[in-house]
C-alpha cells in the first residue's frame, strides 16, 4: 500500500525539479512558454513556484521540452500525479479555508509532525467545543467566519492521527497553553482529559513546556515542523500568524528551527510527567476546584489555524 502524500509538498518538488530542467537546458520562462504556445509566463512561473495544482498534461508537454529521459519522465509523472491529486478527505470539504487546507494538505502525507504552541491547543488535539470556543473568540480576526464550518474541518483534519501508517506527531505546549485562559470549566476539563488519551497513542507524545523553562533563544511565535516519508519531498515550517501563515522551506532557517525543537523538547516535561500534570488539572476542574490565576495571554482569543 503506497504511503499517503501531501499534495502541497510535491507541488513544491514538482517545481524545483522543472526549474532545474529548465535551467539545465538554458531556456527562459518566455521561450519555454513560446515553444508551448503560452499566452504569457506567469502559468510556467506559478508551477515552478509550486503556486498552482498542475494540469498533467501541461507537465507533460514540458518534459517533452526538456527532453527527459524515459527513466526520470516516470518519476516526475508520479511526482505530477500526487500534486495534482483532488482525492483525499479534504477535498471533499469545500468549506475548509484556505489556511486550513494548506496545514491539512501538509498533514495528509507527513511522516513526521512537530507543533509548539505557546497560548492555544492545535488544532489537530482540539475537541469540538474548545475548537468551537476558541472560533468564536477569535471571530474579530475573521469576521465571516463559518464557526460550524471550521469546527467540522478541523475535525476531519484529525483523522490523520488515527489512520493507516499515521505520522510521528509531537506537541510542545507551553503550560500557559494548558491552562486553556478564556474556555468555560467543563470546557476546559473535557479538552486537558482529550490530551490525555490522545497522549497514550503509539504515535502521539504530548510535552509540556513548564513556566520558567530556561530556553537558549525564544520561538517568538507558534509553529509546525514538517517531514515526508520520502527524502527528497523539502522539510518545511510553517509560522502561524495573525492574518496569514508563513512556509519556510530553505535549509539554513529548517536548520535553525530543527535546533530550536531540540531544546523545546530537551526543556519539556517528559511525556509521563506532562500526563500528570494534564491530569491532575483535569481532576482540579471536575472536583470544582478553582484553578490557579493565570494572566491571560495576549494571543489567546486568536483561534489559530493551525
Amino acid at each position: 500500500m503506497p504511503l499517503p502524500t501531501s499534495p502541497v509538498i510535491r507541488r513544491a518538488r514538482l517545481g524545483a525539479e522543472l526549474r532545474q530542467l529548465r535551467r539545465q537546458g538554458a531556456l527562459t520562462l518566455e521561450q519555454v512558454c513560446g515553444r508551448l504556445g503560452w499566452a504569457s509566463t506567469s502559468k510556467l512561473s506559478r508551477i515552478e513556484l509550486g503556486q498552482s495544482r498542475p494540469d498533467l498534461a501541461d507537465v507533460l508537454d514540458l518534459l517533452d521540452v526538456y527532453q527527459v529521459p524515459d527513466t526520470q519522465r516516470d518519476a516526475l509523472i508520479v511526482i505530477a500525479r500526487d500534486a495534482a491529486t483532488g482525492r483525499g478527505w479534504w477535498k471533499s470539504l469545500s468549506e475548509m479555508g484556505e489556511r486550513q487546507r494548506v496545514y491539512a494538505e501538509l498533514e495528509a502525507g507527513a511522516a513526521t509532525i512537530l507543533e509548539y504552541q505557546p497560548a492555544l491547543v492545535p488544532g489537530l488535539l482540539q475537541t469540538p467545543a474548545y475548537a468551537r470556543a476558541r472560533i468564536e473568540a477569535g471571530r474579530w480576526t475573521d469576521p465571516g467566519v463559518d464557526v460550524d464550518a471550521d469546527v467540522r474541518a478541523r475535525m476531519a483534519r484529525q483523522e490523520v492521527l488515527r489512520r493507516a501508517h499515521p505520522p510521528r506527531y509531537t506537541a510542545v505546549l507551553t503550560e500557559t497553553a494548558v491552562d486553556l485562559v478564556g474556555v468555560p470549566p467543563e470546557v476546559r476539563s473535557e479538552q486537558l482529559r482529550h490530551l490525555v488519551d490522545l497522549g497514550a497513542l503509539p504515535n502521539v507524545s504530548i510535552r509540556v513546556l513548564p513556566h520558567g523553562a530556561s530556553l537558549p533563544a525564544d520561538p517568538l511565535t507558534p509553529f509546525s515542523s514538517y517531514s515526508f516519508p520520502d527524502p527528497a519531498d523539502p522539510r518545511t515550517v510553517m509560522l502561524e500568524t495573525l492574518t496569514s501563515d508563513v512556509r519556510l522551506v530553505a535549509e539554513p532557517n529548517l536548520d535553525r528551527y530543527a535546533q530550536l525543537v531540540d531544546w523545546l523538547v530537551g526543556a519539556a516535561l517528559d511525556e509521563e510527567r506532562s500526563a500528570e500534570l494534564l491530569t491532575a488539572r483535569a481532576g482540579t476542574e471536575r472536583s470544582g476546584e478553582p484553578t490557579r490565576a493565570v494572566a491571560p495571554s495576549p494571543r489567546s482569543p486568536v483561534p489559530g489555524h493551525g
